[in-house]
């Protein structure tokens, strides 16, 4: 259906610039009544006969313009621009010549649109930054994508959103009534469902017949509770329309109208008071805290072909409609709006600098930063649209025809995350560089390894929401692990506080804290590992020092097993130590039993006092 939605959307049309006559009065006919399939059909009549005008090719270009034919609208528009043109009809030319990926010859007739206007804001958009495609192209994927299995050869489907009750709603031309519209020659709209299984598949769509009518219906906006919906429907259901006096043709305007779920069933349908038989008002979106109706309208008081707009909602009251202002809008069109659980707005535009026909952009409500496209892969040379966000399933649903007709897209947001470790010495404060910072998963399975900067920082990117833990070495320091909670987004920096090696180096002996042992055992535990590690590095700053190793046990037990014991714990320090790269003659060790102990309470030792016996001594042979 292509840019059919549109005209659903918004009737608009470009005053023109040329005189007709009566050669072209039936043509022009049809295309007043917005009847563009039979409006080209006699305007090539016409160009079969005579000489092609600047009138007639203009009236083509737009025609196929208004149903998306870019590739025709592309070829009518050049000749449209050999003569004398208005500057929408250089400005389209260029949307067109966008579509179809030949930028530098759209940027020659924004030039010529920008010469016509300079003071249109996409005049001086186009000015500041001309060449801003390499830009667009470059900048970083915020979401990735991909196509639901819904779609319908031949049919458009767009407008999805998705409740918190896994409820996905969405306007399709899927519909069995086989009517059509005279605009563009395609099957009225209506409004289906189908449910999001947990697995991110769908059921089946439905109609949803309480809300369908024999005219277009959809899209839609649902509450938060999923009990109240406002959804465009066409103006001739309620019998809202003008008549056209040339034509005969009867013209309906989009209007909004709200609908209460009782008992499963949407009921209760009333149009909203604003719509009008004059202007269009569709493409609901309600806000979080359902005070706030933002849509889409070509209203008197607008900037352009069509803007966003709001209204504040209180009940079945309605306040005046709101202009969103020159931030968001421009003198092009500006539709599709969607507003977050935390305000920030995507809209769709061709008034601002994108890729090519609509653009999804999205703008922080609550901030006072410009929109900003949402970039590639959601945006391509086509029409992209029509972009929503759950934030219970985190995952945003749009539309496009890159595939050559409207089709539902999901887009699962790219989550930048930053984790940081910040080492520093934890008795001073100060930073430590050089140190090495190894990144593991919750496994402990070790993904990367980097040494700190001058500042002590060191930064990996990571997976958002996802746990990590951080290993620091240090020279001189003792070696700590920091665990890394799940960052959401952005930066997140954990202090890695390294403790100082403290050893003592005598001339006769070198000084750790205790290296104990559990009772009756000759294995090292862990903390005696640490303090022996501190003691491989004294020796290796000192590559001649040789170590003689005393080991002793507590009084318990007989004299001549803890003699044994006490060997068994001098060579298991020793191979500890040589294990750790120190050479077997520069290490050796003796056990001492309870002979030698370091605190003499006989018999009579408490616990405490018999851990503080059970002990490793480190005497300097050789400095």
């Amino acid at each position: 259906m292509k840019r059919t939605y549109i005209k659903i959307s918004l009737l608009l049309l470009m005053t023109t610039a040329y005189a007709q006559d009566n050669q072209t009065k039936k043509a022009d006919q049809f295309f007043e009544s917005y009847q563009y399939v039979n409006a080209i059909g006699e305007y090539l009549k016409l160009t079969e006969k005579d000489a092609v005008t600047p009138y007639v090719a203009k009236q083509l270009a737009d025609s196929y313009y208004n149903i998306n034919n870019v590739t025709e609208a592309s070829k009518w528009y050049a000749k449209a621009v050999e003569g004398k043109a208005d500057a929408e009809t250089y400005f389209r030319y260029a949307q067109t010549l966008k579509v179809l990926g030949k930028y530098e010859e759209a940027n020659k007739q924004m030039d010529a649109f920008s010469a016509l206007v300079p003071s249109d804001s996409r005049a001086k958009e186009h000015k500041a930054n001309p060449n801003y495609i390499p830009s667009l192209t470059n900048k970083s994927k915020m979401f990735d994508v991909s196509e639901i299995a819904i779609s319908v050869k031949g049919s458009s489907d767009f407008g999805a959103v998705l409740t918190n009750d896994n409820t996905l709603y969405f306007a399709s031309t899927r519909n069995a009534s086989g009517k059509k519209d005279k605009w563009a020659n395609q099957p009225y709209l209506d409004i289906f469902q189908t449910t999001r299984n947990t697995d991110g598949t769908f059921s089946e769509p439905v109609a949803i017949k309480e809300l369908n009518s024999a005219f277009h219906d959809g899209p839609v906006t649902v509450s938060k509770d999923g009990n109240t919906m406002f959804f465009a429907r066409d103006g001739h259901s309620a019998k809202q329309y003008e008549k056209d006096k040339k034509s005969n043709i009867k013209v309906g305007q989009q209007g909004l109208y709200k609908a209460v779920k009782v008992n499963g069933k949407w009921s209760n349908i009333e149009a909203l008071p604003f719509n009008s038989a004059s202007y269009s008002v569709t493409n609901p979106s309600l806000s979080n805290d359902g005070k706030t109706l933002y849509f889409a309208s070509n209203m008197p008081g607008g900037l352009g072909e069509s803007d966003i707009w709001k209204v504040s909602v209180d009940g079945n009251s309605y306040g005046t409609p709101q202009n969103l202002g020159a931030g968001v809008n421009t003198a092009g069109k500006e539709n599709f709006p969607f507003v977050t659980e935390n305000d920030i707005l995507y809209f769709a535009s061709s008034g601002k600098q994108g890729f090519g026909g609509f653009d999804v952009f999205r703008m922080d409500l609550n901030g006072s930063g410009q929109p900003q496209n949402v970039g590639k892969p959601v945006n391509t040379e086509k029409d992209d649209f029509a972009f929503s966000y759950n934030a219970t399933s985190k995952v945003g649903y749009f539309s496009s025809d890159r595939n050559g007709s409207d089709a539902i897209f999901a887009a699962k947001e790219v989550c930048e995350a930053e984790a940081i470790a910040l080492v520093t010495n934890k008795k001073t404060g100060v930073a430590l560089a050089n140190a090495s910072v190894s990144i593991s998963d919750e496994k402990g399975n070790v993904i990367a390894t980097k040494q700190t900067d001058a500042r002590g920082r060191v930064a990996y990117g990571v997976e958002c929401e996802t746990g990590y833990v951080f290993q620091v070495k240090a020279e001189n320091f003792e070696t700590a692990t920091f665990p890394v909670s799940g960052i959401k987004s952005g930066q997140a920096i954990t202090e890695a506080k390294l403790s100082p090696v403290e050893v003592i180096v005598t001339d006769t002996e070198v000084i750790l804290k205790n290296v104990y042992f559990d009772f009756n055992k000759s294995n090292i535990t862990p903390q005696s590992a640490e303090e022996l590690d501190k003691l491989v590095r004294v020796m290796n700053d000192n590559p001649s020092m040789v170590i003689f190793v005393k080991s002793h046990t507590d009084s318990k037990g007989k004299a001549s097993y803890n003699l044994k014991l006490s060997g068994q714990r001098a060579q298991s320090t020793v191979e500890y130590l040589i294990s750790k790269g120190i050479a077997r003659d520069r290490v050796s060790g003796k056990g001492y039993g309870s002979t030698v102990p370091k605190v003499a309470c006989g018999s009579n030792c408490t616990e405490e006092q018999h851990a503080q016996n059970r002990r490793s001594e480190f005497m300097i042979v050789k400095k």
